[in-house]
């Protein structure tokens, strides 16, 4: 299977983000993708809670949903929507974070809604609530396709081995981490944990990514590390997306799945222990 990782520079304005995502993905199928991956936040990429109100819609609304399943359908393709924000019937009027993997018919085969989220304070001028704003998902969540079973994880997710043990435990053969990782902590976290991610597991990792400066219509403009990356179930480096918007193709071959976990069969070695 060739997958693509679409890399983008969402801005808060959903309609101008759909058009470049729409481009990218024709791209991407024109190349020979079978699978297409886009990032976290595909639709709006925004901290202004009140401009998301405006222009962030429900599920069965949401235009960025409607339109890339129909791109799906059209192009015979499996499609990971990395995440969309979207507006939930929460009491608190938070949003959801919410990755969506569709099928060759356009039907959606997987939802799954961030688990962890992003409370940090990066520095004394630099702090996220993701919280503030965003409800947290409670359910991991494992798809399978004809290709591979596939472990949904997003962003954050991914400084939490013990979610991805549990997929891959499960039978994940390929973990998706679509992120808007920071700046900061993408030029020292991001590579090494990713590639982490797939030794412990022996699976692929495929993490389509944000990335630049992200234009902002409404409060503070956002930085995001890029370098979308596909790391192979022994912790290589496939291919990197760089720092620019495109697509970065990789072909999977899941017999390296077996391949790894043959030769490092970790994921049946757990062992109780007591303490600390």
């Amino acid at each position: 299977m060739r997958a693509a990782l679409i890399q983008l520079s969402a801005t808060d304005d959903p309609a101008e983000n759909l058009a470049v995502t729409r481009i990218l993905l024709r791209e991407a199928v024109a190349g020979g993708a079978g699978f297409v991956l886009t990032p976290e936040v595909t639709n709006c990429l925004s901290s202004d809670r009140a401009h998301q109100q405006q222009v962030l819609a429900h599920e069965e609304d949401d235009r960025t949903l409607a339109e890339l399943r129909q791109e799906a359908e059209r192009a015979g393709i499996w499609l990971l929507i990395g995440s969309l924000a979207i507006k939930t019937h929460d009491a608190d009027g938070r949003f959801a974070n919410r990755s969506f993997l569709i099928g060759p018919d356009g039907g959606i085969v997987a939802r799954y809604d961030k688990i962890h989220m992003f409370d940090v304070n990066v520095s004394e001028t630099e702090q996220y609530r993701e919280s503030a704003g965003y409800r947290p998902g409670t359910r991991a969540v494992l798809a399978d396709t004809p290709f591979a079973r596939v472990g949904m994880t997003v962003c954050y997710d991914l400084r939490f081995p013990h979610l991805f043990r549990r997929l891959a435990q499960a039978g994940a053969q390929v973990l998706t981490v679509p992120a808007a990782f920071n700046d900061t902590t993408g030029a020292a976290h991001w590579e090494p944990l990713l590639r982490a991610r797939a030794i412990e597991t022996g699976a692929y990792v495929l993490a389509p990514a944000q990335c630049g400066t992200h234009a902002s219509h409404n409060g503070r403009p956002r930085r995001t590390h890029g370098h979308s990356l596909a790391v192979s179930p022994w912790g290589e480096v496939l291919v990197d997306g760089s720092t620019e918007v495109g697509i970065s193709l990789v072909d999977l071959d899941m017999a390296e799945v077996e391949k790894a976990r043959a030769r490092v069969p970790s994921l049946t070695h757990d062992r109780p222990f007591d303490g600390p």
